[in-house]
C-alpha cells in the first residue's frame, strides 16, 4: 500500500471526511455509480488507517463556497488523517502517484484547510521508480571530499556575466579550493549567455585546473528549461566532461526531472525555489517529507534544504526535517545529498552538523565565501577551520589560532557554537 498522511481542519464529523477523501481518491464518487462491486471496492478502494485530533481553529484558515452555503463558519477541528491507496491504482508512474496522494482533496468543500504531510512507501515498490545514478557516495567520488561536508558556492552576480567572465570567476573559486559551484536559479539561457555557451567556455576553464591539480570541481549547470532542451543540456555537460546538472522542480515537474534522469548519467542537482508557495502554510499544500519523497522517486541526487539560522523564513526545526529525510533511505542506498545555503557562512556550521548528524552534505556559501575579507580562498578556508573547530569541541570564538576563521566572526558576526 501507499500511506499518505494529511493535516486536515473540517467543520465536519472527521470520520466522514477521511472516508470522502479515501473515495475521492481512489474507486469511489459521492454517489455509488453502476459496476462499483463490493469485489471492486475491496481491490481498489483506499482505506483510512487513522484519524487523530491534534488542534483546533477558531474559524477556517481557508474559504469554502460549500462551507459557507452550509453555514459552517464556526470553530472546527484540525485532524492527522492517514490513508493507505492500494499500488495497483497507481503502477509505476509517479505524476499519477502524486494525483492519487494529493490530486482534487485539496479542492474539497468540506475541507478548510488540508496538507499533505508524508508519503510513504515499500521498499520494494519505491525500488520500481527511479533511483539517484550518483547519490551521496558518487557526488563524494567525483568531488574528491570525505570525512567532511563538501564546501562551494554560487556564482555572483547570478545574472549579468558573459560566459568567459563565468569561466573565469569559476576557475578563481576552483583556484580557491571551491569543491562546487552552481549556477543561481534564475540563471537560465540569456543572450548575454547562453546555457550552450556558458557550459563550453566553464568547462573549458574546469578541465584545464584538473590538468594543472588533477580536481574536477563539480560544476552545477542550472538547465532548467522544457524538456527537449534539457537533455540536450545535459548531453552537452557530459560531453564537456562535466559531471552534474541543475534543475529547478517545482517548474519543471515530476515528468520532466523523471525523463531527465533516464536520460542522462549527469548528478540531478534538485533546486527546490517556489516551495514556500507548497509548504508555508501550516493548513495548506504539502510538508517537505511528502515532497522530497515524490522528486526523489524521480532520481534526483541532490535537494537545497535552506540553511540553519538562514535568510529565508524555515524555522531550524524545519531545515533539519528536510535535511534528515534525505539522509534517511526509503529503500537500500538511495540516499540523496542535502544542500545546504541561504545565508550561510562559517558560523552556522556548527549548530548545522550538531542538528544533522552527519557530514554528508553540501555547505555551500554566497557572501560567506565571496565577500570574506581575505578573499575566496579565504572564506573556503574558515569553513574548513570552522569544522576542524567542530570536531575538536572548540567554540568558534576560541579558536584564535585561525586566522580565516577569526576574520570570518569579526566580519559576519558572531554565534554561540
Amino acid at each position: 500500500m501507499i500511506r499518505a498522511t494529511y493535516l486536515v481542519e473540517t467543520p465536519c464529523p472527521v470520520a466522514d471526511v477521511a472516508a470522502m477523501m479515501a473515495g475521492e481518491q481512489s474507486a469511489g464518487t459521492f454517489v455509488r455509480v453502476e459496476g462499483e462491486t463490493d469485489e471492486l471496492r475491496a481491490r481498489f478502494g483506499a482505506r483510512v488507517v487513522s484519524t487523530e485530533q491534534v488542534g483546533e481553529s477558531a474559524g477556517p484558515s481557508l474559504r469554502s463556497a460549500w462551507a459557507e452555503r452550509k453555514g459552517l463558519l464556526g470553530p472546527r477541528e484540525i485532524h492527522r488523517v492517514t490513508i493507505d491507496y492500494p499500488e495497483d491504482n497507481v503502477g509505476v508512474n509517479l505524476p499519477n502517484l502524486a494525483a492519487v496522494v494529493a490530486g482534487n482533496l485539496y479542492d474539497l468543500g468540506e475541507v478548510t484547510g488540508l496538507k499533505l504531510i508524508d508519503v510513504t512507501l515499500r521498499p520494494n515498490y519505491r525500488d520500481r521508480y527511479d533511483r539517484p545514478t550518483l547519490g551521496i557516495a558518487g557526488t563524494r567520488r567525483s568531488t574528491g571530499v570525505t570525512g567532511r561536508p563538501i564546501f562551494g558556492t554560487i556564482i555572483k552576480p547570478n545574472i549579468g556575466l558573459a560566459p568567459d567572465e563565468i569561466a573565469a570567476l569559476v576557475l578563481r573559486l576552483a583556484e580557491a579550493g571551491a569543491e562546487f559551484v552552481k549556477d543561481d536559479e534564475i540563471a537560465g539561457t540569456h543572450s548575454h549567455a547562453p546555457v550552450d555557451a556558458r557550459i563550453r567556455a566553464v568547462m573549458e576553464a574546469v578541465r584545464r585546473h584538473r590538468d594543472r591539480t588533477g580536481r574536477l570541481v563539480m560544476v552545477a549547470f542550472n538547465i532548467t528549461d522544457e524538456t527537449d532542451a534539457m537533455r540536450r543540456h545535459a548531453d552537452l555537460i557530459e560531453a564537456e566532461e562535466g559531471s552534474c546538472a541543475m534543475v529547478s522542480l517545482n517548474w519543471c515537474g515530476l515528468s520532466a526531472v523523471q525523463t531527465l534522469r533516464r536520460h542522462t548519467p549527469l548528478a540531478i542537482h534538485g533546486h527546490r525555489n517556489g516551495f514556500g508557495g507548497m509548504g508555508r502554510h501550516p493548513l495548506l499544500g504539502m510538508g517537505v517529507q511528502a515532497y522530497q519523497t515524490l522528486y526523489r522517486l524521480a532520481g534526483i541526487d541532490h535537494m537545497h534544504v535552506h540553511g540553519m539560522d538562514g535568510k529565508f523564513a524555515d524555522l531550524d526545526r524545519d531545515v533539519t526535517e528536510a535535511a534528515r529525510h534525505c539522509l534517511t533511505p526509503l529503500s537500500r542506498q538511495d540516499e540523496v545529498m542535502p544542500v545546504f545555503s541561504s545565508g550561510q557562512w562559517a558560523g552556522t556550521l556548527p549548530k548545522t552538523l550538531e542538528e544533522v548528524g552527519s557530514n554528508d552534505l553540501m555547505f555551500l556559501c554566497g557572501g560567506g565565501i565571496m565577500a570574506h575579507p581575505g578573499g575566496p580562498a579565504a572564506g573556503l578556508a574558515s569553513l574548513r577551520q570552522a569544522h576542524e573547530a567542530t570536531l575538536r569541541g572548540l567554540p568558534l570564538a576560541e579558536a584564535s589560532e585561525m586566522p580565516e576563521l577569526a576574520q570570518a566572526l569579526a566580519s559576519f558576526g558572531t554565534h554561540p557554537a
